[in-house]
């Protein structure tokens, strides 16, 4: 049993090298995107705290910014209102976001947002759905068995002195 399960952990740890590096490398950065502009742009804040702006006017806001690439309303791929900042951010299908304030429709910023590529690098939907699938999913359940057997291997030489102290006790 202790062989087999070596052998396991060993060439589980070989399969999930590189999707695992993948992820924790896009998940560190993940987790720090607030604090860097270069992951997420820095959220602005609009000047107040109703939203007036008018479908028309986001639109022709968004199509006045030629780095983002907006022609109609299928080059945006979501809008994020946050009526609390006066913000409206503007997500474009080639990833840069526009921010308007919410009641002006003044452009507040314009940059390239690269958290959502490494999201969908992080999840294996950049490759390709079934990637995702096929890829990261096993990946996943290779790493729940790693930490099983990682666990047991872990516990093998405790359990084993634990034992001969025992014998030891009863002689």
């Amino acid at each position: 049993m202790n062989r087999w399960v070596r052998k396991l952990h060993r060439w589980g740890a070989l399969i999930t090298f590189v999707p695992l590096l993948l992820v924790i490398l896009t998940g560190l950065l993940l987790q720090v995107k607030k604090q860097f502009p270069w992951v997420q742009p820095t959220t602005y804040k609009g000047s107040g705290m109703a939203v007036s702006l008018e479908w028309d006017r986001i639109l022709e806001v968004s199509r006045s910014v030629k780095d983002a690439e907006v022609s109609d309303w299928s080059d945006i791929s979501r809008l994020d209102v946050r009526p609390g900042q006066g913000l409206i951010k503007v997500l474009c299908g080639n990833h840069w976001e526009l921010q308007l304030d919410s009641q002006t429709g003044k452009l507040l910023s314009s940059e390239y947002r690269r958290s959502d590529w490494i999201e969908q690098l992080h999840d294996g939907s950049f490759f390709t759905e079934s990637a995702k699938l096929l890829v990261f999913l096993p990946n996943g359940l290779i790493l729940l068995g790693l930490c099983l057997t990682g666990i047991y291997l872990w516990w093998l030489p405790i359990g084993a002195r634990r034992k001969k102290n025992l014998r030891k006790a009863l002689e």
